[in-house]
């Protein structure tokens, strides 16, 4: 009996093990879009007032939480039942992405004439405020849905073959860091200018803490436009990265050029072609009104 309890122990140490090295291969591969998932989000979570910062971050995070329980299941029993379906989640996805990114582009070459800018300032009202800050609060947790698709199923690739509690509990380890260290940095990005506030009191002097704090106030501003930039560039990238990886066609072409090249001109093309698709349907809609 102890014999078999000890046993028993000894199996789940190494499975633990296992799921460990796994884990940190499984973090590895999904790197770089990790990366992308902090410039898209953190430039989704700026433009609040200082303090809705904090409570809109964590809602943010609350519905990528969700996200994760909604994707998660559905990714186990797709792979194992339907794993064609993944490839069209992922690309239907991936035209997503690339309009966001595109009509952010147009945007800022063509601004729209009713709003030029989402940011929520100290003048706007309180129900302005509101349903400007609810509206970026559901786009920033619908774009990291797609993201967390395409973490979750580079994620299962890479166990593929594994027993399914060792895939479960890999991929949702995966999944939980994903969400709380890209959350846990967009978090101290936003706040930046209150801890270098925080440093410029605690040394009124002039020493080197004050010029910490002078240093993050000033450069906020910049880290904030940086990753408007950098978010845009990022869902383009993203995009394109899925369409090369999941269409053979497009993964077969232009192989003369780096492969971040190709991805953001396939990104450029897919988004353009959503923005005349949907000016269309919108014209076709009016038309049919009238």
């Amino acid at each position: 009996m102890a014999s078999g309890f000890f046993a028993l122990l000894d199996d789940i140490a190494a499975l633990m093990d296992d799921v460990v090295v796994m884990s940190k291969i499984t973090t590895k591969k999904t790197a770089g879009i990790l990366g992308d998932d902090l410039a898209v989000n953190a430039e989704k979570a700026t433009g609040f007032l200082s303090s809705r910062e904090l409570p809109v971050l964590w809602a943010i995070t609350k519905g990528s939480l969700l996200n994760k329980l909604i994707i998660l299941p559905i990714a186990f029993l797709l792979s194992s039942f339907l794993p064609w379906a993944i490839t069209i989640i992922l690309i239907l996805g991936g035209f997503y992405l690339a309009y966001e990114g595109v009509e952010k582009i147009i945007e800022y070459i063509i601004p729209h004439k009713l709003a030029t800018s989402h940011d929520i300032s100290a003048d706007s009202t309180e129900t302005d405020s509101l349903t400007l800050e609810q509206k970026k609060i559901k786009s920033a947790i619908v774009t990291d849905f797609i993201l967390s698709v395409e973490i979750v199923i580079i994620a299962l690739g890479t166990v593929l073959g594994q027993p399914i509690l060792f895939q479960v509990i890999v991929v949702s380890i995966v999944a939980l860091i994903a969400t709380i260290g890209v959350y846990g940095i967009v978090a101290l990005i936003v706040r930046m200018d209150d801890m270098g506030y925080s440093l410029i009191k605690k040394d009124k002097s002039g020493g080197v803490l004050n010029h910490i704090g002078q240093f993050l106030v000033k450069a906020l501003p910049w880290v904030i436009k940086s990753l408007s930039v950098v978010g845009t560039i990022a869902l383009i990238l993203v995009a394109g990265g899925i369409f090369s990886h999941n269409i053979a066609f497009l993964h077969h072409i232009l192989e003369g050029i780096p492969g971040f090249l190709k991805d953001f001109l396939i990104g450029i093309l897919a988004g353009l072609l959503v923005v005349l698709l949907i000016k269309i349907f919108k014209k076709l809609v009016g038309v049919l009104r009238k």
